[in-house]
């Protein structure tokens, strides 16, 4: 017996629907679509706002009239959709911010930026089979591949060399957060430590202080502390590799589960709290706009696991 295909919609905005964006409505009216499928039906123009077309941060006004394309997700599709395309649905969802010039995303953990190493997928090439239409789509700067959080990439080549003289500058401020064993000492707001990179015969990436390493410099501050373990906000002044892992450590507080740099006595004080990850966030970052101007300061929520781990810790404090 076959079904009727799906038809065209044309739905009028009322008063109270005004105001809202066209991606956020459209997540609305067509449930159990990804957001990967809307953002792409909206870049190739099948969306249409008055017979024009629009972007998906067009905000509706009362009596626009929306050309709804039809669009039908089977439960079989779902079911058989492939990872690799499942991890592209999923970095849709962690997109915090885009315009013209930029996107802002809250990476998740385990997701490395970049496909190699013998991974054929990444955070870059993720975006651009999210964004096949986008003819430029570059990283700004670069997060392990086991942390965390606001990751920055430009989308006009004009926008990467103003965001990298940022960086070159120091006019940039990325905000970390941090779970350390111990006692972080209140005074320590600090570590200056030349960081030497060693590649491994395996390819591994191992840093370790070193006098005639590269010189560099992590500013701390305590946020909060719990029996065995304290949080705190880490903001790199240089940019090194594993710098806040290797200064962490070098000042005698590993990073909790940090398979690299971190200590399994500690890892295993945590077995309640259900961490099994880095705890290492990169929560917020401060830039300005390559376009308007304007300083921006995106934040990245902790995901869930984080957030439990918090929860578990200060119960366990009481």
């Amino acid at each position: 017996m076959k079904t009727n295909p799906p038809a065209v919609q044309i739905v009028a905005i009322s008063a109270d629907e005004a105001g809202q964006r066209i991606d956020n409505f459209l997540r609305t009216q067509l449930k159990g679509v990804p957001k990967s499928m809307i953002y792409r039906i909206l870049r190739k123009g099948e969306v249409r706002v008055n017979k024009k077309r629009i972007k998906p941060e067009y905000k509706l006004v009362a009596g626009d009239e929306i050309r709804i394309p039809p669009v039908r997700v089977a439960e079989r599709d779902e079911q058989t959709v492939s990872p690799k395309l499942a991890k592209v649905a999923s970095l849709a969802d962690a997109i915090l911010y885009e315009d013209d010039w930029i996107l802002v995303m809250n990476k998740p953990s385990g997701t490395a930026v970049h496909g190699g190493s013998g991974l054929s997928f990444g955070v870059i090439e993720g975006l651009r089979a999210l964004r096949p239409e986008a003819r430029f789509l570059e990283l700004v700067h670069r997060l392990d591949r086991d942390t965390s959080g606001v990751l920055l990439v430009a989308k006009k080549r004009s926008a990467l060399r103003s965001l990298h003289e940022q960086l070159r500058e120091k006019g940039m401020q990325k905000d970390y957060l941090a779970l350390v064993r111990g006692s972080w000492p209140s005074h320590l707001k600090v570590v200056q430590a030349p960081l030497l990179k060693n590649i491994l015969q395996s390819g591994e990436r191992v840093v370790r202080v070193n006098s005639e390493g590269k010189p560099s410099e992590t500013r701390f501050k305590v946020e909060e502390r719990y029996a065995h373990a304290t949080l705190v906000k880490a903001s790199p002044v240089t940019g090194r590799t594993h710098q806040i892992r290797v200064h962490t450590l070098h000042a005698g507080h590993p990073i909790a589960f940090d398979d690299r740099y971190g200590e399994q006595e500690f890892d295993r004080q945590l077995a309640t709290t259900g961490l099994n990850r880095l705890f290492l966030h990169a929560a917020a970052l401060t830039f300005t706009h390559p376009n308007s101007g304007e300083v921006m300061r995106m934040e990245a929520p902790l995901d869930e696991r984080l957030k439990q781990c918090l929860k578990v810790l200060r119960q366990q404090a009481q």
